[in-house]
């Protein structure tokens, strides 16, 4: 029998400084905690001074909360035609991964971006370079430039790394261009960069749903997601009910059981991230974020 316990937090607002964090989450009865450590639309990190990381620290120790996980900013853009956009989201994944590493979080999640790609759905045959793939009846277009590109990328930022924190892919919902839409893509992502760094993903529930995996038909989903990359991959699940139908490619979260993945879904995910020691965060909207805690800690039954 596992003896580990998987935990749920949410995303907590570091504003007036990432010391105030520990103290929101533990109020909003977090186990566990995701922030950001800068502005996510852009600018300068603030600086983690050797005060205020030792504050950082002991605050967390004190509020008793067993893990940290840090966000990347949402500019992060892998594949972008433009050299100064994607050597700097390798500057700036690299800088949240050693930043978070001095702060004691466990991971950094980051998004991969999106790619100058045709829509298939204005042609009849994909352009060069890549293949389509049928998928819950969207056709999909999965861009093998784009998994060179951000395999590159990722090697760059992760070279000479020694860092305790480890980087997670995050499944996209698939909108437009936006790469990482299937796990099927990042897995071939993550086997080219060949890196210990490069742990796995986090899996989104609203995410995956808007991409076409269905949630309301467990079995069947988890079977394909084993396939495409491997349950050990999984190494943190956002947990977030969706507001948009299956394969919508919208990221629009809901508060669990609200939306369209359901009640019921919800029981069998936390069912499996208990059985798989995987932490949940959540990403809703702090008016009920406490409640949704509540919910999913019902659902674990402890």
């Amino acid at each position: 029998m596992k003896l580990d316990v998987m935990n749920v937090g949410c995303h907590i607002s570091i504003a007036g400084g990432i010391q105030n964090a520990p103290e929101r989450a533990t109020a909003l009865g977090c186990e566990i905690m995701q922030i950001f450590t800068r502005s996510p639309q852009g600018g300068k990190a603030p600086e983690l001074t050797d005060e205020l990381i030792k504050e950082f620290k002991l605050k967390t120790k004190n509020h008793k909360l067993k893990t940290v996980v840090v966000h990347t900013p949402y500019y992060i853009n892998f594949a972008s035609a433009n050299n100064r956009i994607r050597y700097g989201s390798v500057s700036v994944v690299r800088d949240e991964l050693e930043r978070a590493s001095i702060l004691g979080a466990k991971y950094v999640m980051t998004h991969l971006g999106s790619a100058a790609i045709k829509n298939p759905s204005l042609s009849s045959s994909p352009s060069q370079g890549e293949d389509v793939l049928m998928k819950s009846g969207q056709v999909r277009v999965e861009n093998i430039d784009v998994v060179e590109k951000c395999a590159e990328m990722l090697k760059k930022t992760l070279d000479g790394y020694s860092g305790s924190a480890e980087l997670l892919i995050e499944n996209s919902a698939g909108a437009g261009k936006i790469i990482g839409a299937t796990f099927l893509q990042i897995a071939e992502i993550i086997k080219k960069v060949n890196s210990d760094s490069l742990a796995g993903v986090c899996m989104d529930t609203q995410h995956s749903f808007a991409s076409g995996y269905d949630w309301r038909d467990f079995d069947a989903t988890i079977k394909q997601i084993d396939s495409e990359i491997g349950i050990e991959k999984i190494k943190l699940i956002h947990a977030n009910d969706s507001m948009t139908e299956l394969s919508s490619h919208k990221d629009r979260h809901e508060h669990i059981g609200q939306g369209k993945i359901g009640p019921e879904a919800f029981k069998n995910i936390v069912a499996f991230a208990k059985e798989n020691n995987i932490d949940m965060i959540l990403e809703t909207e702090h008016e009920k974020v406490k409640e949704d805690i509540e919910i999913l800690k019902s659902m674990r039954g402890n």
